[in-house]
């Protein structure tokens, strides 16, 4: 064990710590950049310890778990408190097996538990802007498939994968179709669960708009709803591609993607229903806790509402 340093002091590496970098170059061949954050995580290690008053072979779980909560109080993400812990966990199951201790102190501590952050949804005035896009100049059947794909994302919430495996007609083997007469979805989502969502009407304009351009670009025997350049079912990419063009060309004041409006989906229609358990339904969430995450962005938009009409709310 080394003498204890002053605090911002670096103090001089353990033995072991050397030897156990020394072996993560050679044998483990860890790339520079990872070989400094593994001893950066070390130094810390050794300054918990040294603090305690514990040599790092003697170390328990207990003084790990404090060392990971005093990181933790310094205001070091959940995150990076995780890669710590398992640059330590290594640590001490390599001393293990150079036997120099019995039991790894690491193995049963985990990092606190990240914060989920919000998904970011379009306001309402700007989902319908984007839909109601209409680009100018480029391939009319390029332009009817992009305004059919996001009039659908945003009309349903469909997952960009459920999307993507839609077929003209519900034919055998099919993964999921449009039903225009029950101005309805039905998809194939997670876990291979189908589920039927409601099509809006300009959602099935614009499919029924696509829908007339589509045999100019298909293979003969595609079955997909939508295809690329190349007559071949359109890939989850060519979306993202697509929706990003179009969101540049509508002026969105932030990057947009397939999730982000099926985000707006399912906040738009909880703030204006307030059923949970619907949304929960439409969106095709096993667990309503995944839903919940809506509540938030919810009370936001009534957060903002309150403080731009009540009299005593506006801060001055």
């Amino acid at each position: 064990m080394t003498s204890a340093s002053k605090p911002g002091e670096v103090p001089a590496i353990d033995a072991d710590i050397v030897r156990h970098l020394g072996w993560l170059r050679v044998e483990r061949r860890l790339a520079a950049r990872s070989l400094v954050l593994y001893e950066a995580a070390f130094v810390h290690l050794q300054r918990s310890a040294e603090a305690t008053g514990v040599a790092l072979r003697e170390a328990q779980m207990h003084h790990v778990r404090r060392w990971a909560a005093q990181r933790h109080s310094s205001g070091l993400a959940p995150r990076s408190i995780a890669l710590e812990l398992s640059a330590w966990r290594g640590f001490y199951r390599w001393l293990g097996r150079e036997g120099f201790v019995g039991a790894n102190p690491v193995a049963g501590v985990r990092a606190p538990r990240a914060a989920r952050p919000l998904p970011k949804a379009l306001s309402v005035d700007h989902a319908v802007a984007l839909v109601q896009h209409r680009p100018e100049g480029g391939d009319p059947a390029l332009v009817a498939r992009d305004v059919a794909i996001a009039e659908l994302l945003y009309s349903s919430g469909l997952r960009v994968g459920e999307l993507v495996g839609l077929d003209v007609s519900a034919a055998d083997g099919a993964a999921g179709w449009i039903d225009a007469a029950d101005a309805a979805a039905h998809v194939l989502g997670k876990g291979s669960k189908r589920r039927s969502v409601p099509v809006g009407a300009p959602a099935l304009q614009a499919i029924a708009a696509w829908l007339g351009h589509r045999g100019g670009l298909a293979n003969p025997d595609e079955r997909a709803l939508f295809v690329g350049t190349r007559g071949g079912r359109v890939t989850a990419s060519q979306v993202r591609a697509g929706l990003k063009a179009t969101a540049i060309a509508a002026g969105m004041p932030t990057h947009v993607h397939p999730h982000m409006l099926r985000h707006s989906f399912a906040s738009h229609l909880l703030q204006s229903s307030g059923d949970l358990r619907a949304v929960q339904e439409l969106l095709g969430h096993a667990n309503i806790q995944t839903t919940q995450v809506y509540t938030k962005l919810d009370f936001g938009h009534l957060s903002k509402i309150y403080d731009a009409a009540h009299p005593r709310a506006r801060r001055k």
